[in-house]
């Protein structure tokens, strides 16, 4: 029976430890929960993948009836019963640190979807455009609440 050179176990070791120290891919500075003063709802940003996504979540002033909200304006019929907390309102934003484009915004108040744009203005600070079509666009800032 061979055994492995002694030498080769260290440098493996090594190895693993090297691999296992690499820093982890920071979160996009867009990621948090933000909410609107001109629109309902906290909205959480993350990265999917290359991509940032975002989801709703309840108010503290809605979640004592959060099970009752539903996506009642869904052009989809078969989603209008659908819980409202929790479903994806950003979809394929690209780009950043400071800007995202290409992705989509759904918005429950009138069920549409529309292109959007995400901005960020400062660490605390979010600007969220919607359009229809160019130039129809709608601009809301958001303020991050964590």
């Amino acid at each position: 029976m061979t055994s492995a050179p002694l030498p080769l176990i260290p440098a493996l070791l090594t190895g693993v430890l090297l691999v296992s120290a690499a820093p982890a891919a920071s979160a996009s500075p867009a990621a948090g929960q933000w909410r609107s003063h001109d629109e309902d709802g906290i909205i959480e940003i993350y990265d999917c993948g290359p991509r940032l996504c975002g989801r709703g979540l309840p108010t503290p002033e809605e979640k004592a009836t959060v099970s009752t909200l539903r996506d009642s304006k869904n052009p989809d019929p078969a989603l209008r019963n659908r819980p409202l907390t929790g479903i994806e309102v950003l979809q394929g934003f690209t780009g950043g640190p400071k800007v995202w484009t290409g992705g989509s915004i759904y918005r429950p108040q009138d069920g549409h979807t529309y292109k959007g744009r995400i901005e960020l203005i400062d660490e605390s600070t979010l600007k969220m455009t919607g359009c229809v079509i160019a130039p129809i666009c709608k601009s809301i800032i958001w303020k991050r609440t964590s």
